[in-house]
């Protein structure tokens, strides 16, 4: 609309026939993209989440304005957008973690080996925002607070739905509940973040309901390591020791020095000889 040149060809609705600024129902849904970005952005914890925020919806809006210019320019930005979704895909993270990834066939096995560890298991999707912003805070956790009783782990709910069920976790987008914590131990869930109620639908953090409303909690490191108690947890699991650490420690320990003991049969050979005496 704002380009000279460009505007000139497209049709307006405006009384003045004014191709070149927007009309009152264009003006309407900026103010509805607005509105809408600004209550998604409440939840957003870094400036990546707030930017892929107003891109998202921009899109969505471009959309609706595009068709109501013309039906071809619509498809064509559709298409577009269609093209883009599937050739560039969100970047995984790929720095330095101390995270076990389980599959169906190995989370139960891997969960009840030792029931002296405690685990801290992600219940993910590839597809979720939520979940890509949260992998760096994830990681950044399994390195600061992984030890022998301690350890973290993740699993893709998304490609595996039977364990999704299993541990009550929801993948739908709707439900709110991506990404999901759980302390374990023993293959026992002692606790989740974000909790669920009895509709399924994640709840807050917070303490009172006013609050849940007004303000949903955010997966941020402090958080994790309040709720989790994960100082006190990780002072705890550093005392545990592993198998191979204390067959080390067996193998460390000073030896008898045997070259000092006298053989029995040469004892006697000399209290025989006292008594001759």
């Amino acid at each position: 609309r704002k380009c000279p040149g460009l505007c000139e060809h497209l049709p307006s609705q405006r009384e003045d026939g004014n191709s070149c600024d927007f009309d009152w129902r264009e003006v309407e849904i900026f103010m509805f993209l607005s509105a809408i970005v600004m209550m998604k952005n409440r939840r957003a914890i870094t400036l990546e989440q707030h930017i892929g925020n107003i891109f998202l919806f921009s899109k969505v809006a471009n959309v609706v304005l595009f068709f109501r210019v013309d039906l071809r320019f619509g498809l064509l930005y559709v298409t577009l957008c269609v093209v883009f979704l599937i050739t560039c895909k969100p970047p995984i993270y790929m720095g330095p973690e101390y995270i076990k990834y389980f599959s169906d066939k190995t989370i139960d096995e891997e969960l009840e080996r030792d029931s002296r560890v405690t685990w801290l298991v992600e219940f993910y999707a590839n597809w979720s925002p939520e979940c890509q912003c949260f992998a760096p805070v994830f990681a950044d956790l399994s390195l600061k607070y992984n030890c022998t009783g301690l350890k973290f782990g993740k699993i893709d709910i998304g490609r595996y739905a039977g364990v999704a069920e299993k541990y009550k976790v929801s993948p739908s987008p709707l439900s709110k509940q991506l990404p999901s914590l759980l302390l374990l131990q023993a293959g026992r869930e002692i606790m989740r973040r974000p909790q669920v109620d009895n509709k399924g639908r994640a709840v807050s953090w917070s303490f009172t309901e006013w609050v849940k409303k007004l303000c949903p909690f955010m997966f941020l490191q402090e958080n994790i390591i309040r709720e989790f108690n994960l100082n006190e947890i990780f002072e705890k699991c550093k005392k545990i020791k592993s198998r191979s650490e204390k067959i080390e420690e067996l193998g460390s320990l000073p030896q008898e020095d045997h070259d000092d003991e006298q053989p029995i049969g040469t004892l006697e050979e000399e209290s025989e000889c006292k008594k001759d005496k």
